[in-house]
């Protein structure tokens, strides 16, 4: 049977529990007509605590695992909305694995096409391999600097290179507006108390 992948809506926490739960049961159910391979991709991010960097690895999907499934079937006529037929098979194993809600797409699930398989499934290997910083700043964000030549100053973030790592940010030098450069983990987020006692 033709399976296509589908995205299955998994409670959060749970995605690594319900990839396996589907891998053993297809094995155990003999279930490989209807059921390939299941998926919860991964990026690594680095992250800097304490100074101090470090790569972990997180989900790039949340609460979602992806799973080549045959879930309609083509040899079978259409119902009478001119839909193909439901996997019967297919949809009962899927309900009785613990851990997962349901489909995106609800009742009637539309596969993903192949070009947003690829960009998941197949990453190219140089891609693979990027470590990308984890980002938690966005423009406009008031930021202070803990590190470096700009100690102690605070500032607004006017851009973010979330390929290096960098952002750029607007301090006040000598009453003047300066655009300084500076790396994630050299920055925090300004608190409330913090932005305050500056103006």
């Amino acid at each position: 049977m033709k399976k296509e992948w589908f995205v299955l809506h998994a409670l959060t926490g749970q995605e690594n529990k319900v990839q396996q739960s589907i891998t053993a049961r297809v094995k155990l159910k003999e279930m490989g007509e209807y059921v390939g391979q299941c998926l919860v991709p991964t990026e690594k991010v680095q992250e800097t605590k304490n100074g101090k960097k470090r790569t972990v690895t997180k989900k790039v999907f949340p609460g979602y695992v992806l799973v080549e499934l045959a879930l309609y079937d083509d040899s079978r006529p259409t119902d009478a909305h001119g839909r193909k037929q439901v996997v019967e098979e297919t949809w009962q194993f899927l309900r009785e694995t613990p851990g997962v809600i349901g489909f995106i797409g609800g009742e009637r699930p539309v596969p993903l096409r192949q070009d947003e398989v690829d960009a998941i499934v197949n990453p190219s290997a140089v891609e693979k391999e990027v470590v990308r910083p984890k980002i938690n700043f966005n423009v406009d964000d008031t930021v202070k600097i803990n590190d470096g030549p700009f100690l102690g100053l605070m500032g607004q973030v006017s851009m973010v290179d979330p390929d290096k790592g960098k952002l750029k940010v607007e301090v006040s030098i000598f009453n003047r507006k300066v655009q300084v450069d500076v790396e994630y983990w050299q920055v925090s987020k300004a608190t409330d108390e913090e932005i305050a006692e500056a103006k």
